[in-house]
């Protein structure tokens, strides 16, 4: 059994809670009380434990707030609270750094590659090409960081192969989300970046501002023309629209349950695999991307 760690929390994330849930079960009483409501309503229509990720367990979590670790750790079903993250190292075999102010990544994510602990970092990895890789060159081994938006490997924003010949060459994407630019663009660059050739480079990039809202055109060496569009306080839902030769679909989010699983078993497979399964041009990339609307 894999024992993890587990960071947390950033203002508004409330993924502490809902990814030691999907390692560990949870006590339905105590996430029920927790900040972020939509985490007991998801977690609620799965089956435990029969859900739950084999293989690995959250054993140990550090917050900022000890009383709100004693509420994770209820809710979750973590039997170890640390005063301090680093005291994770040798109690541990991986960290789940489960917070998205990316500020602190580097010196969170420092204390436990120097040591050889691998990490799945939140997104997104940085704000800027140069902190993401100071970051990424902290790595002993080319598998020790993990990081992307689960949405990468969330299933119903997937094409097959009879819709994509259906949509024929892609020519558009528009891509939007609500909230801010810097901590949420992630969640729709990360699936878009799926739907292009791994080698395809970014051509120019502008930067459109209205009121609350940021939006990003990236011109790729394809020619193909993405759009991503982060709206603030709308009360939008998160859509992707693909644009082809022969026709167009919109794609929408359902499902965070399945994409946070999914990306979590994907840390656990590169650990397993001890192989880098996001190569860090495509992160890097991304990063670029989010950089532009900062």
């Amino acid at each position: 059994m894999l024992k993890l760690g587990v960071i947390g929390i950033s203002e508004g994330n409330g993924h502490p809670y809902s990814w030691s849930a999907i390692f560990n079960g949870y006590d339905p009483v105590a996430m029920a009380d927790c900040a972020y409501p939509v985490i007991p309503e998801y977690l609620s229509k799965q089956t435990f434990p029969d859900a739950c990720i084999p293989g690995a367990q959250v054993t140990h979590i550090w917050t900022q707030e000890r009383g709100l670790s004693e509420h994770i750790a209820k809710a979750a079903l973590i039997p170890n609270i640390v005063e301090q993250y680093k005291d994770m190292i040798g109690e541990v075999d991986a960290v789940l750094l489960a917070r998205d102010d990316a500020e602190n990544h580097y010196a969170m994510s420092k204390v436990f590659l120097d040591a050889g602990i691998p990490l799945f970092i939140d997104k997104p990895l940085a704000y800027s090409l140069p902190e993401a890789n100071r970051i990424l060159e902290l790595k002993k081994h080319s598998y020790d960081i993990f990081t992307c938006s689960a949405l990468r490997y969330a299933e119903e924003l997937y094409l097959s192969p009879e819709e994509k010949e259906v949509l024929g060459e892609l020519e558009r994407i528009y891509a939007r989300i609500p909230k801010n630019w810097k901590n949420y663009s992630i969640h729709i660059i990360d699936p878009v970046l799926n739907y292009l050739n791994e080698d395809d480079g970014i051509v120019s990039m502008k930067r459109m501002d209205e009121q609350d809202s940021t939006q990003v055109s990236v011109e790729w060496q394809s020619g193909l023309i993405t759009t991503f569009d982060v709206v603030g306080a709308k009360a939008l839902p998160m859509e992707i629209r693909l644009y082809g030769s022969k026709s167009t679909k919109i794609l929408m989010f359902e499902d965070t349950f399945s994409a946070f699983k999914n990306s979590l078993m994907r840390f656990l497979r590169q650990i397993e695999e001890r192989r880098l399964l996001i190569n860090d041009t495509r992160t890097l990339k991304a990063i670029r991307i989010v950089e532009a609307g900062c």
